[in-house]
C-alpha cells in the first residue's frame, strides 16, 4: 500500500473551508493510501539517515466524502471532531513512498534547511513533491523573470535611484518584496505620490535587500487569476481573484473573491511557454499568477485554489495530482 506523508503546518491552523492539503489528503485516502502528517519539527537527520516523526492522519465523515464548503464551515464553527490523528513514531525516510511539502511560507532559512533534510530522503529513494532543490532555487516572484517573453516591464534593485526612475518611467507601478505571501508588502505607486522614499526604504529595509517592482497593470480590476498546472499542463479553468472595493490587490487572502474561468489562448500560451521548465525541474504541482495578458508570479511552495476551482467547475484536481504522483512511482 501507497504510503503518503504531508509535511505541512499544524492541523488546528487549516482553514477547512480552503485549505487545498486538505484536498489533497481526502484523494489519497480515497485511494486507500496510508496517510501521515509531519510538522517541520519532526524531520531530522539521526546518523547517516533521515527520519520522520509522523503521525497517522484520518479525516472523518462527513467533511472526509465530502469537501463541500457548507460542510467544512460547520465543522470549523462548532469545533467539530473532523480528524483522527494515531500515535506518532519515528519511521526512515525510505518507508514512505511519497512526502507531499506542503510547509506554508515563511521562505526563511528553516524552510532552506527542511529542503536539505527532503533532498536526502528524496536520495533515499522517496518521492517529495515538489523537488526540494527546485523549491530552493525557484524564487516564486524572481523565477517569473525567467520567462521574460510573458512579463510585464519590471526590474529587480535595492538602488533607490533605479527604483525611482523605473517608477518615473512606467508611472504606475507595483513595488514588492520578493519573500511576500498573500498580497503582504505590496504597495502600488502612482506619479507625485509623496510616500514613495518611504515605501523603497521600508521595502528594501534602507537599501539592504532586493526587491521587485512591475508595472500596474489595469487588468487587475478584472481579477489576478491563479492558474494550476501539474506535470506543466494546466488546469481548464483559472480562479481569478477579483480586489474588493478600492483595493488594487486580489488576493482571496487580501479580500478578494474567488471566480473561476475558462483559460484565455493567452492563459495556455504562457503554461505552455513555462510548462516543459516546471515539468524538467521536479515542479509537479504549480500555481501561476496571470494578470491580463502578462505572468507575475510562479508559486511553488504551497500553491492553493484546489477547493474553490473543484467547486465551481467540478474538478478533482487533488485526484490529477496524485494520478500524477501514482504515474512516477509506477
Amino acid at each position: 500500500m501507497t504510503k503518503i506523508a504531508f509535511l505541512m503546518d499544524p492541523l488546528g491552523s487549516l482553514s477547512l473551508q480552503k485549505d487545498s492539503t486538505l484536498a489533497m489528503i481526502r484523494a489519497a485516502q480515497v485511494r486507500r493510501w496510508e496517510v501521515y502528517c509531519l510538522q517541520q519539527r519532526d524531520i531530522l537527520l539521526q546518523g547517516p539517515e533521515i527520519r520522520l516523526f509522523a503521525q497517522p492522519l484520518r479525516l472523518n465523515e462527513p467533511f472526509a466524502s465530502s469537501l463541500d464548503p457548507a460542510d467544512a464551515a460547520a465543522l470549523q464553527a462548532d469545533g467539530g471532531n473532523w480528524h483522527c490523528l494515531g500515535e506518532g513514531q519515528l519511521r526512515q525516510a525510505q518507508d514512505f513512498d511519497v512526502i507531499m511539502m506542503r510547509k506554508d511560507p515563511p521562505f526563511d532559512m528553516e524552510y532552506i534547511y527542511t529542503t536539505y533534510l527532503l533532498e536526502r530522503a528524496e536520495q533515499a529513494g522517496c518521492l517529495v513533491v515538489n523537488r526540494p532543490q527546485a523549491l530552493r532555487d525557484c524564487n516564486e516572484k524572481f523565477f517569473a523573470t525567467a520567462f521574460p517573453e510573458c512579463c510585464p516591464p519590471l526590474i529587480v534593485s535595492r538602488r533607490h535611484d533605479l527604483l525611482r526612475e523605473f517608477q518615473k518611467a512606467q508611472g504606475n507601478v507595483v513595488f514588492k518584496r520578493l519573500d511576500g505571501m498573500g498580497g503582504m508588502s505590496v504597495f502600488r505607486v502612482m506619479d507625485g505620490d509623496p510616500n514613495l522614499n518611504v515605501i523603497l526604504e521600508t521595502l528594501t529595509l534602507g537599501g539592504r535587500e532586493q526587491i521587485m517592482g512591475q508595472a500596474y497593470l489595469p487588468e487587475i480590476v478584472d481579477g489576478d487569476k491563479r492558474i494550476l498546472l501539474i506535470e506543466g499542463e494546466p488546469a481548464p479553468y483559472a480562479l481569478a481573484r477579483v480586489p474588493a472595493h478600492g483595493e488594487s490587490r486580489g488576493n482571496l487572502a487580501a479580500g478578494g473573491t474567488g471566480v473561476a474561468r475558462p483559460l484565455t489562448d493567452r492563459d495556455r500560451w504562457i503554461a505552455d511557454a513555462i510548462g516543459p521548465t516546471l515539468k524538467r525541474l521536479g515542479l509537479m504541482f504549480v500555481g501561476i499568477d496571470v494578470i491580463g495578458d502578462h505572468l507575475t508570479e510562479i508559486n511553488v511552495t504551497c500553491p492553493t485554489c484546489i477547493r474553490e476551482l473543484d467547486a465551481q467547475c467540478s474538478l478533482n484536481i487533488a485526484d490529477d495530482l496524485l494520478n500524477a504522483v501514482a504515474s512516477k512511482l509506477s
